[in-house]
This record gives C-alpha cells, structure tokens and sequence, in this order.
C-alpha cells in the first residue's frame, strides 16, 4: 500500500485500491503498463467521501487489473504463501475504518472473505463507476471493505446514488442500507453445487452462518441450480471481451507504457504491450479477441449475452420465493501462491461462486467467509441478514 496523508480523520480513514482515481496520486491498477499515470481528478466515490469528511490515506495494492484471485499478480508486490488482498488486509488490521474496491470478477470477494471482514458489491448503477480504471464496464462495480455490516451500511450511505458524470448510474438519490430489518420469518436457500465444491473448512463456515439463521428464525432450504455455472461460462467470455477492448487504448502512444526499442508503428505497438502486460492479461486479451472473431463471436460473445438474460430471468424466478441465497466465496479457505501460468484456468475455476452478481448486476455481500446475494436493491435486506449473525458473535 502507498500511504499518503498522514492526517487521522474523526470519521475514519479510507484506503481506496490502485483501479480507483485519486487526484494527483499514482493510479497503476496492479500493471507496468500505468506505471507513473496520475490522473488529473478523482472518482466520484472518493470525491463524496472527501466532502463528507472522511480522510483517504492510501492506496492499496491490486491485481494487474483486478483479473486474478486476490491481487496476487500486482506488477508492485510479491506474494509469497498464503496469499492475501491488499485492502481486506488493512481493514482486517484495524489500519483503516473502511476501503473501496472495484468488483469486476469477485477479487474483492474472495479478499474479504480470506481476511475476515465484509466487503458489499452492490446493484449496479448504484454507486458511480466515474474515475475507475475500466476493464469490464458491464459488470464491475464499485463496493466497500469495512469490519461489519454496519460500517459497509455508513460509507454505503455515503458514496451511493445518481452521478451524471457516469452513463450507467441510475436516477435514485438514495437507497436503503439499513441494517435493522427484522429477518425472523425470512427465507434463504443454499446451492447444492456450490457447497459440494468447497472445501470442509468452508463449508462448516456456511453451515454456522445457516444455523445461527435458524436460530433467528430464518429459513434455510438447499436446492440445486445450474444457473451458476451457466453465469460463470457467460461472464468469462463477455468480462475478456470488454477487458480485451478497454485495455486497448493503452498502446504506448498516449500515455502508460512505451518501448524503448521499435522500428515502426506496429512494433511500437506490440513490444510495448508486451512490456507492459502481464501473463494473465495477455490471456485475457487474446482470449477476449477470439470470441469477438468473425468466426466466433455468434457462438460466443452473442450467446453469453442471451445466456445473460436468461440467468438473470432464472434468478429473479429463484427470489421470488427466498429473500436471499447463501453460498461460499470460495472454493478453499485459504489460497496459496502459484504459477501466474495457471493463473486464467484458476481464476475461471473460482469465479462460478462469484459471476453471477457480476454477469446480471445483482448485490452480493461477504460476511463471516461466506457470500449472501439478493434480488436487485436488496442490500437492506442482505446486511440486516449478515448484521443479525455478526452482533450474535460480539
């Protein structure tokens, strides 16, 4: 993380990750590519949260472009062992009161999860995407790290509602984070598929989440859906094909990166892409180029879009009968450093927990190492769920 004020905020001091604009302070995304890059204004989430007196005190480390498991692969840190997500990190230490992230395909998620603490991903066009580093605009979303519901519930408060300056924010002013609904008599259903693909550590985690639900007077039903797989095949193939032309415009010309060494246009082009770019972007890249091909992109792209509306349509039918649906965050408890060559298989493996609230824009929120999603404007609902489990343990 790269502190920059020392200054201790009453309110509390935010840290906001290296996708996010912070005005005259570095703004890398994890990549060599932006290496130097300061922008010139700051994001709407971090400029509401400035006017409202809290204090940004850092940035903190991210993935190249948030495309890996927790931020492993950052150009600017080195993981070793186990491996760890930067602003879950500080939040969990007590470092900062709270931290923004940008949601894309479930790093946040899985950070907050290993480290412990609640992270809120919430409907998108609720919270103004203006002044982040963009790979996959359809479905990232801007959403907060912070120790409890309670705290997701305050900075929630104040970073969300209408921004003209942003093309996909929606008309509301304000929406509801309350934390105080009452959740007796509320239903909940466990995806078989998704429980059976974690492991043991994991699964006791969901199963202490459901039961002290029960004892609260929640409803808890299993049922099997292959909706979630069906999310993380679509998502994968529409998040690299926007990520594929996103990062296009960083082609050594304008700004970021440029090569030292070339003789032309076109080498100018592709060495310094290939200087700038990691392994797992490159993937990424040439993966989202294939299914945008004239042979492919019927097949692929334009399938994953219809694929969208019908798990969107699917997921709306599953709540109208349960107010929430529980599953892990991550297939394992802990996840240790590994070949960024393997990176790409691994993180498709682990995002069917998590790219359905990206693929249809639904809200998702971790608490207690587990992932609680909602129907669309439901984060009163899911935090009131989440609040009730925590405040039993303190």
């Amino acid at each position: 993380m790269r502190f920059y004020s020392a200054q201790i905020c009453d309110k509390g001091n935010i840290a906001v990750d290296d996708t996010i604009l912070v005005k005259d302070v570095e703004a890398t995304a994890g990549s060599y590519m932006l290496e130097g890059f300061k922008p010139l204004f700051s994001a709407e989430a971090v400029t509401r949260l400035e006017n409202a007196g809290y204090v940004i005190s850092g940035k903190a480390h991210v993935g190249e472009f948030g495309l890996d498991l927790v931020g492993e692969f950052s150009h600017y840190s080195t993981q070793e062992g186990a491996l760890q997500g930067a602003a879950a990190s500080l939040v969990a230490e007590g470092s900062v009161k709270a931290a923004l992230g940008v949601d894309m395909n479930g790093s946040t998620r899985r950070s907050a999860a290993l480290a412990g603490v609640d992270f809120l991903k919430p409907t998108y066009g609720t919270v103004s995407r203006y002044g982040v580093i963009s790979c996959a605009a359809s479905g990232e979303q801007v959403g907060v790290y912070a120790q409890d519901a309670d705290a997701i519930s305050e900075i929630m408060g104040v970073i969300a509602g209408h921004d003209s300056k942003d093309g996909t924010s929606l008309k509301a002013e304000s929406y509801d984070y309350s934390t105080a609904q009452a959740v007796e008599g509320k239903k909940i259903c466990i995806i078989k598929e998704l429980f059976d693909k974690a492991d043991s550590q994991t699964q006791a985690k969901l199963t202490a989440f459901a039961d002290s639900l029960r004892a609260k007077g929640v409803v808890v039903e299993e049922l099997s859906s292959d909706l979630f797989k069906l999310a993380n095949t679509a998502w994968q193939i529409l998040m690299c094909a926007e990520t594929c032309n996103n990062v296009s415009r960083y082609d050594g010309v304008k700004y970021g990166h440029r090569a030292a060494q070339y003789r032309n246009i076109d080498e100018l082009y592709v060495n310094s892409r290939t200087e700038g770019f990691n392994f797992l972007t490159k993937a990424v890249v040439l993966y989202g180029s294939d299914v945008l091909s004239k042979n492919r992109y019927k097949a692929c792209y334009d399938k994953s879009l219809r694929v969208r509306r019908v798990v969107k349509e699917g997921i709306e039918k599953l709540l109208e009968s349960y107010d929430a649906i529980l599953t892990p965050v991550c297939s394992q408890s802990a996840y240790e450093s590994y070949d960024i060559h393997t990176a790409f298989e691994k993180v498709f493996e682990e995002s069917i927990f998590t790219a359905t609230a990206n693929l249809i824009g639904s809200p998702a929120l971790v608490s207690c190492g587990v992932q609680l999603m909602g129907k669309a404007f439901s984060e009163g609902t899911l935090l009131s769920l989440a609040a009730a489990v925590e405040k039993e343990g303190k």
